[in-house]
């Protein structure tokens, strides 16, 4: 990795906030409709107190990379943000719940936002514990399918179901609702790539609201 200001003894540290971060960025631009007109970082707890410019361009190029052809790296990511007038601004705070430390990613557009929160586990292993209202408990890893769905009976079986019939199979399931009955999330971890036809079919599914097709490194 090659960091502006970021000395060599320093990253091993930095390492896996900044994996995180880049990870949630990545997340929350594949998984939010339109062009982000602000980016708002909030760094909570412990990790506050830790270069925080390293980690704010890792979420930056997160966010960057799959919604530009161009190359993004950790030394254009906020020149980008800048030249596409991308509000950017960083938020400190003592108070992590019952974390050590968390990771806030909002983005905005307009009246339009979404929020994704993430935490280290076993201070190594990012984790994404939610996604707007909803908690999670989410590895952010790999090709990952996300439905925003009624909370009715038979949606999971109709989503496993028909991606067994396609030979996929599911590696992860995680959901998470804000209201019994209400509005759900429901994020399917998968081994194997699912072509636009098998998303197509999914998005016909009953009570299927919107799908996400999310693809993130291993």
């Amino acid at each position: 990795m090659n960091f502006p200001s970021v000395s060599a003894d320093v990253l091993p540290v930095l390492q896996p906030y900044i994996d995180l971060a880049e990870r949630l960025g990545g997340f929350i631009a594949q998984n939010f409709d339109g062009s982000m007109e602000k980016i708002i970082i909030e760094y909570k707890g412990s990790v506050k107190e830790l270069d925080l410019e390293p980690m704010t361009i890792a979420v930056l190029k997160g966010i960057l990379t799959p919604i530009l052809l161009e190359t993004v790296n950790y030394i254009n990511a906020p020149l980008i943000a800048k030249e596409r007038g991308i509000e950017v601004k960083e938020i400190t705070t003592d108070d992590a719940g019952n974390y050590h430390s968390m990771m806030v990613v909002k983005v905005i557009s307009g009246k339009k936002e979404s929020t994704v929160s993430g935490v280290l586990h076993g201070k190594k292993e990012p984790r994404i514990i939610s996604v707007d209202e909803f908690r999670v408990e989410i590895i952010p890893e790999g090709e990952m399918l996300v439905l925003s769905n009624n909370d009715k009976p038979g949606v999971i079986g109709n989503i496993g179901t028909l991606l067994g019939k396609n030979n996929i199979n599911i590696a992860r399931m995680q959901f998470g609702r804000a209201s019994r009955g209400g509005k759900a999330i429901s994020v399917v971890s998968v081994d194997t790539p699912v072509s636009k036809d098998i998303l197509a079919k999914i998005k016909k599914l009953p009570n299927v609201l919107s799908l996400k097709h999310i693809l993130l490194p291993v």
